[in-house]
């Protein structure tokens, strides 16, 4: 495996409380609240990147299978693990696509390949901490 450059950096700045906020150091940021009164809380934080970053893939995937999407949406159900650190112990990514055209063989395969081979949140988690997925159209 070849290293890349480095990404940029995130910096994370408390904001009083529980509350932080989070971002590169010149660019936005997102409010991250421990108590998920404000903001998302971290781990809400960490689902959501997984889905952010499974659903720009699939985005880009159908279109260029010529399929683009006028809806995507993207729940996350996890389960953790009950001792501390109560880290993840499994996702499942329930896709919902909209869009004229749509297969179930074209959403499947974007999804696949999103999930299993181009999702660089999904593949940094550790191995034991499994991440699936549904797909519905709409």
């Amino acid at each position: 495996m070849t290293a890349t450059p480095h990404a940029s950096p995130i910096q994370v700045e408390w904001a009083g409380g529980s509350q932080f906020d989070a971002g590169r150091p010149d660019g936005p940021k997102v409010r991250i609240d421990a108590d998920a009164r404000s903001g998302p809380g971290p781990f809400d934080m960490l689902l959501a990147a997984i889905a952010a970053c499974a659903a720009t893939d699939v985005v880009e995937i159908m279109r260029k299978q010529r399929t683009p999407l006028d809806a995507l949406k993207v729940r996350v159900e996890a389960t953790r693990v009950g001792e501390i650190p109560r880290r993840l112990a499994a996702a499942v990514l329930h896709f919902t696509l909209q869009g004229a055209g749509i297969t179930p063989e074209k959403a499947a395969r974007a999804v696949e390949l999103s999930v299993t081979k181009y999702c660089s949140v999904r593949s940094s988690l550790i191995a034991d901490a499994p991440v699936t997925w549904t797909i519905e159209i709409v």
